[in-house]
């Protein structure tokens, strides 16, 4: 999605934990033409979310177009998930995305302008695979949105939850690797298949231009048909 976003014509911002990462990720993204930068912060620290905001417009400049789509999984059965995973869990996937968007979203909407995409998840709306807290948290997100688009819409600032499939990406290696299992949930897809993550670049550049100028407070399902089928 930041590349997609970038090749569009945005100047984009890389935000993880792993400074080496996020610099190698953002040399590649330069090399193929996308003006890249990058900021090494931990998500699940509110302290690091809000000098992240400061330091973004004070480093980059007005942020127009906010992608939420960092996420923590700890997903133990129900039973025995503690309040500790129930914590660092709801600060990652909650209150990360609350607060960047109280940081920046209201100066998108003194300018007019301005997109936030948060990236929820099938637990949003459906219970499956130990959904456990993550579930709760990716619930909370496309509820987050809505609230979101209630305040800002008016002024111009679209917000809406990107809802991926089961989808291949190093985070799910481990759930392909375990026999059968990613053919069962591809079965599960009208379109026959898993994601990959290709399919989300035109969803994305669609959400953060003025095409989608009058899509807000949605939850965009980008799964294959799986929530549906």
């Amino acid at each position: 999605m930041a590349e997609a976003i970038g090749r569009a014509g945005a100047r984009v911002v890389l935000v993880a934990r792993t400074a080496g990462l996020l610099q190698r990720n953002a040399e590649q993204l330069q090399k193929d033409g996308v003006e890249a930068g990058w900021i090494a912060a931990d998500l699940s620290d509110r302290a690091q979310v809000r000098d992240l905001a400061e330091r973004a417009v004070a480093e980059f400049g007005p942020v127009d177009i906010l992608v939420n789509s960092a996420g923590l999984n700890l997903r133990p059965p129900m039973n025995e998930l503690t309040a500790d995973d129930y914590d660092r869990t709801m600060a990652v996937n909650v209150d990360a995305p609350f607060l960047l968007g109280q940081a920046l979203g209201p100066a998108m909407a003194a300018r007019g302008w301005g997109r936030i995409i948060n990236v929820a998840s099938q637990q949003s709306v459906s219970a499956f695979g130990n959904s456990g807290v993550y579930g709760v948290s990716k619930a909370a997100v496309t509820g987050l949105t809505r609230s979101q688009s209630e305040a800002w819409a008016p002024h111009g600032v679209c917000c809406n939850s990107l809802v991926p499939g089961f989808v291949r990406t190093p985070l799910t290696e481990p759930t392909f690797a375990i026999p059968g299992r990613a053919e069962a949930l591809a079965a599960r897809t009208h379109a026959g298949r898993n994601g990959e993550r290709p399919d989300f670049a035109g969803v994305a550049v669609w959400l953060a231009s003025d095409a989608s100028a009058f899509v807000t407070g949605q939850a965009i399902f980008v799964d294959g048909g799986l929530s549906v089928a």
